[in-house]
């Protein structure tokens, strides 16, 4: 646990059990957490089809029957506010109450987390304020019509030609209130490849520019593999030009 917690960059945690009770040495922060909540809804989104029920029949099953009983979500946000979907909350009597409060808002996520609070109320009214100044601060600008990209001439290979294609699309979070109509587009690529190319590897990049400053890029790859020509390549390029040439005449 402490080993992935390093991997995802989380500093300042340490963890001494995996339960999370008190003991001396277990903490964490509110960045780490933040950390650890974004890998759980990144990598598995399901997670919000479990954690935004707001109460559920369970049946519990032991040697002397069964018995069912309703068990209901102690976040309360899924009731309180209208963006929540999910996260988890947690007390215990070092830590006070605390909560890792998730919400979308026309295509936002957004990741609250509170941590110390004196009552479980305070708590959730400290993540809608978070929540909410979020929602008031940031903009995300999406690129959904990318510029068509030419085909790149190719020296010495098989192919005079290659495809190019996206790496992947290009979003920009701005907490600034900036222009979107001001962001610019400029693609960089060389005026020719040297084969042998391959497939996937980096060709140039689409440049974007806010105010004629930079704010991102998306790599632009070789779409299909070119191997280097080789004599008898030529000879039978030639070879095959000349007899076009032959039945034309």
């Amino acid at each position: 646990m402490n080993q992935r917690a390093k991997d995802l960059g989380m500093a300042n945690t340490t963890f001494i059990n995996c339960c999370g009770l008190d003991v001396e040495g277990h903490m964490t922060t509110a960045k780490d957490v933040a950390l650890m909540s974004r890998e759980l809804i990144v990598k598995y989104p399901q997670i919000h089809d479990y954690c935004t029920i707001w109460m559920e029949n369970i049946t519990h099953v032991t040697k002397r029957g069964s018995s069912e009983f309703g068990l209901a979500n102690t976040n309360k946000l899924i009731k309180q506010y209208e963006y929540a979907t999910g996260l988890k909350t947690g007390s215990t009597d070092d830590a006070k109450y605390c909560v890792s409060a998730t919400a979308e808002k026309n295509g936002l996520k957004l990741i609250a987390v509170v941590m110390g609070a004196p009552d479980h109320k305070i708590r959730f009214e400290d993540a809608k304020t978070l929540l909410n100044y979020g929602f008031g601060k940031c903009q995300v600008y999406t690129d959904t019509a990318k510029e068509h990209l030419p085909r790149l001439a190719v020296q010495g290979g098989v192919e005079e030609q290659t495809a190019l294609t996206y790496e992947s699309d290009f979003s920009y979070l701005d907490v600034t209130g900036a222009d979107f109509s001001q962001i610019t587009k400029e693609l960089e690529l060389p005026a020719q490849a040297d084969a042998p190319i391959s497939k996937g590897k980096v060709a140039g990049r689409l440049v974007y520019k806010l105010n004629g400053k930079e704010i991102g890029s998306v790599n632009v790859l070789f779409g299909a593999d070119v191997r280097k020509a080789l004599f008898k390549d030529y000879f039978l390029k030639t070879l095959g030009e000349f007899c076009m040439k032959r039945d034309a005449a």
